[in-house]
């Protein structure tokens, strides 16, 4: 029996499925794409040390190249406060033309609009010639460690690397056919201290005050201008996060100050010549400081080229618009799929994700549906 994507997405909003609970998502998934005749892949991973396993399935329908896979995640964030949400985050209530619910626009809805794309596709082109996948992970919200790169990793192991993928983030800021994503910034956090000698602040030549450093140090990483960015990519951002002192005596010096900073990079930067660069900046005042560096993820780019010209194509069919060829956003689990084949992300509109009453236009709903119904037909054509 055929299913809507209005369907598929309620079924998948009624499972709470809160990194890392699958709470019936993949199981219901599984089993519709099992139903169309796809392969199952079953590939859970260890996570916290084994204290869990990470749900995430792998499927397939056919065997051939052209092979085209669609990356996504059921896991969602918390709720938050359920009492203020106009009606329960998990029950996928339809409101006003809309859909209601955690997940709804990320990235529920988008799974479920390219899995009825999907199943409308094979039942009109029962004989195409290639492969569709599915790259199904619980780990996307949180740590993303034993997910999506874990699965490609098998993936490359077993053969089932595809020939271009498709990340079903939600893309749009607006509207539908605002903005299909080519790339991602990188992200590096770095964990700045200065240390110092504590004491009595009416004995100045007893003590060694660490926060002037530390002033200093930021105010110059935060004065430099980084790059100009990049023709896809706007110039790298630094942006300080958090000071922390610990100091509760307003008569002390304290022994340390601690500084988090992040900085989203353009492709400019790798991770280590971005690393080399603050360490320059802050060595221009200093060198009496401590720094450590957290990878967060790096910069990829998939330059413009037939596989983006495809999905931009389709979804000005649909939409009428144009998409701008964007990098914007944090960071997805693209970053993971960009170092196999070239991968694009196209969804729903953003505007309410991770939000109360997070939702998704019914309308749009049925337009990324058509959209992705779109690609398929261009790309086995």
């Amino acid at each position: 029996m055929m299913q809507s994507s209005l369907t598929i997405a309620q079924k998948l909003i009624s499972c709470p499925s809160i990194t890392p609970e699958d709470a019936g998502a993949q199981v219901y998934l599984k089993s519709f794409l099992s139903d169309l005749g796809f392969t199952i892949y079953d590939l859970p991973f260890e996570g916290n040390g084994g204290t869990y396993a990470v749900p995430n399935f792998f499927a397939r329908l056919g065997t051939a190249s052209p092979h085209i896979c669609f990356a996504g995640h059921t896991d969602v964030v918390p709720a938050g406060d359920e009492a203020a949400w106009s009606v329960p985050p998990f029950e996928g209530v339809i409101k006003d033309g809309k859909l209601i619910g955690r997940g709804a626009s990320d990235m529920k809805g988008n799974i479920a609009a390219f899995a009825a794309a999907v199943q409308n596709f094979i039942q009109a082109q029962k004989n195409f010639n290639g492969s569709i996948s599915f790259l199904i992970t619980g780990d996307e919200e949180k740590e993303s460690i034993n997910g999506t790169a874990r699965v490609l990793e098998w993936m490359k192991d077993n053969n089932h690397i595809p020939d271009v993928c498709l990340v079903g983030e939600p893309s749009n800021n607006e509207f539908m056919g605002q903005e299909m994503r080519i790339g991602r910034r990188g992200s590096l956090t770095g964990y700045l201290t200065v240390r110092g000698t504590q004491g009595h602040v009416a004995y100045p030549e007893r003590i060694k005050n660490p926060l002037p450093v530390l002033v200093s140090l930021l105010n110059i990483l935060v004065a430099t201008k980084l790059d100009e960015g990049s023709e896809f990519f706007p110039a790298s951002s630094l942006q300080i996060t958090t000071i922390d002192v610990g100091n509760p005596s307003n008569n002390v010096v304290p022994a340390m100050g601690k500084a988090t900073f992040n900085i989203r990079f353009c492709d400019v930067w790798t991770t280590q010549s971005l690393e080399e660069k603050v360490r320059e900046i802050l060595n221009a005042v200093t060198k009496d400081y401590e720094i450590k560096f957290t990878r967060g993820a790096h910069s990829f780019l998939t330059k413009p080229g037939a596989w983006t010209a495809i999905v931009s194509g389709a979804i000005e069919k649909v939409t009428g618009h144009r998409p701008v060829l964007g990098t914007g956003g944090g960071t997805s689990d693209a970053r993971f799929v960009s170092q196999y084949c070239p991968v694009v992300e196209f969804g729903l509109i953003n505007k309410t994700i991770h939000q109360v009453d997070e939702s998704c236009d019914i309308a749009d709903l049925e337009k990324c549906e058509m959209i992705y119904h779109e690609i398929l037909k261009r790309y086995f054509a």
